[in-house]
């Protein structure tokens, strides 16, 4: 077993670093989602080239 890890230690600290990289993304989602800021555009709906159908039609 610790064969496999010495010969795989770049690609388990690789796999590491990126999972550690999308958990930090997902909680800035969720983090940005409890403050009611939208994702598609940012919560500045008057710059919306979306028509703030992100924003669930609200204007800011």
């Amino acid at each position: 077993m610790l064969s496999w890890i010495g010969a795989n230690i770049g690609t388990i600290t690789v796999c590491i670093v990126l999972a550690v990289i999308v958990a930090l993304i997902i909680r800035n989602m969720i983090n940005d989602k409890k403050k009611g800021k939208s994702p598609v555009c940012g919560g500045k709906c008057g710059h919306c080239p979306m028509s703030c159908s992100g924003c669930g039609g609200k204007r800011r």
